[in-house]
C-alpha cells in the first residue's frame, strides 16, 4: 500500500505528452516555496482547513493522503491510457517525495511498464543511491530537481544538505539515464547570479549532459494552500514570476549548450 495525496489527470507539465501525475505523500525536505506544503508530512493526516464565505470563516477538517494498493491505482491510470499513447505521455510519480515509498514505487512503475505506460519519476534526489538503482529499472525519464549549489544556503532552505542530491545527479547521468533538470527559480534565493552560475558549470562538467534544463519559475498560487491548513509562507508577498524574467537565464544556459524550456 502507498499514501497517495492527489491525482492529477491530463497534466503536460510533468513530462513528455498528456500524462496522469501521482502525489505521493512525505518529503525529506521543507522547501520555503513548496507549492504542495500538505506533502511533507509523510502520514495520513487530518489537518485545520479555512474555508472563508463573505465575511465568514469556518473552519473544517480536511484529511490529507490515502491509502491505496497498487491495484487500485493501476484501475485510475488505466482509464487515462488512450490519451497517454495517442499523445506519447505517460504516468509521472511525484510527491512530496516518490523515492521515500520506494517499495510501493517500483512496483507502481513495474505494473505500469507491463501495460506498456511511459514512466518517469518527479524526485529532489535526497534518496538513498540503492533506491534509486533499483528504481530506475522501470523508469524511463527522471525529473530531477536541482536548487541551490550552495551547501549552507541548500540546508537554510530546504533543510537538508545537497550533497547526496549531487552525487545522485551525477551518477544517473553518468550511466546514461535519462535526466531531466528542473531548478525552480525563486527570486533572490536561488534565482541569483551565482547560483545560476554554479549550476551552469557544475552541469557542464559532467560527461553526459541532462536532456533538458526546465527553469521552473516561482509562482505563488499555493498560498491559498498555506492559509488554507494554517500553515506559515515564509514567502508572503514574494511575487510571481513571468515567462520573460528568465529569459537571460535561459541564454545563458543555450550560451553553455544546453536545451532549455521555461516551465515544466
Amino acid at each position: 500500500m502507498g499514501i497517495i495525496f492527489d491525482i492529477k489527470r491530463f497534466a503536460v507539465h510533468d513530462g513528455p505528452g498528456i500524462r496522469t501525475t501521482v502525489f505521493m505523500k512525505g518529503c525529506p525536505l521543507s522547501c520555503i516555496w513548496c507549492h504542495n506544503p500538505e506533502s511533507i508530512n509523510g502520514d495520513i493526516c487530518t489537518v485545520p482547513k479555512t474555508i472563508r464565505i463573505g465575511q465568514k470563516t469556518f473552519i473544517e477538517n480536511e484529511t490529507a493522503g490515502n491509502n491505496m494498493s497498487v491495484e487500485t491505482l493501476m484501475k485510475e491510470l488505466l482509464k487515462e491510457k488512450i490519451f497517454m499513447d495517442e499523445s506519447g505521455g505517460g504516468v509521472t510519480f511525484s510527491g512530496g517525495e516518490p523515492m521515500l515509498q520506494h517499495l510501493f514505487l517500483n512496483e507502481a512503475l513495474a505494473a505500469c511498464k507491463a501495460h506498456g505506460m511511459h514512466t518517469a519519476v518527479d524526485t529532489s534526489g535526497y534518496a538513498q543511491w540503492n533506491w534509486f538503482e533499483e528504481t530506475m529499472q522501470w523508469t524511463d525519464l527522471f525529473l530531477y530537481d536541482l536548487k541551490l549549489m550552495d551547501e549552507e544556503q541548500h540546508r537554510k532552505y530546504t533543510g537538508v544538505s545537497n550533497k547526496t542530491i549531487l552525487e545522485n545527479l551525477k551518477q544517473l547521468l553518468s550511466i546514461g539515464k535519462k535526466v531531466r533538470v528542473r531548478v525552480p527559480m525563486v527570486p533572490e534565493i536561488t534565482h541569483t547570479e551565482g547560483n545560476i552560475e554554479k549550476i551552469i558549470r557544475f552541469l557542464s562538467s559532467i560527461p553526459n549532459r541532462p536532456e533538458s534544463v526546465d527553469l521552473l519559475p516561482y509562482h505563488n498560487t499555493a498560498t491559498h494552500k498555506y492559509e488554507r491548513f494554517g500553515i506559515m509562507n515564509m514567502l508572503t508577498g514574494v511575487k510571481s514570476m513571468n515567462k520573460s524574467d528568465l529569459e537571460a537565464t535561459k541564454q545563458r544556459f543555450e550560451e553553455a549548450g544546453f536545451d532549455v524550456k521555461i516551465g515544466g
